[in-house]
């Protein structure tokens, strides 16, 4: 069943902002609002027609040496956290029409890692629910 294992929720002006994350591989369901890829690559195996995706947000993906940096470092959360959120403080055009999105309803980000915690959906997640409700 494609229930996420992370979702985040704040605040921002009256409405409550919910953004969820799963893999690329769960099921769609009604609940997941608008769909956004958010890895820089495609995910093997899956066919563009299944994921029911508003938009392929390869802006809003770590950069590659991110991305190899924390395959080797699974275990430095918090600083992959840290170098992710400053390439996005860089690049805000990237998550923007994620940002629009949430504003408006549920958003689930697909992504392809086989962490379920700690990947750069979840990452994602956090900085825009930070980010919106910040105003």
């Amino acid at each position: 069943m494609g229930i996420p294992l992370r979702q985040q929720t704040a605040c921002f002006h009256g409405f409550v902002v919910d953004i969820r994350t799963k893999r690329a591989w769960d099921r769609h369901e009604a609940s997941d609002g608008a769909r956004f890829l958010v890895d820089g690559r495609w995910p093997p195996g899956v066919r563009p027609d299944s994921l029911r995706i508003v938009l392929w947000v390869r802006d809003a993906a770590p950069g590659g040496k991110l991305m190899k940096w924390f395959r080797r470092h699974p275990d430095e959360w918090p600083e992959f956290k840290r170098r992710y959120f400053d390439e996005l403080d860089a690049d805000p055009v990237g998550w923007e029409p994620i940002a629009r999105q949430a504003r408006l309803g549920p958003v689930t980000l697909l992504y392809a890692m086989r962490d379920r915690r700690h990947n750069n959906a979840a990452a994602l997640a956090e900085y825009l629910t930070d980010r919106i409700s910040a105003g």
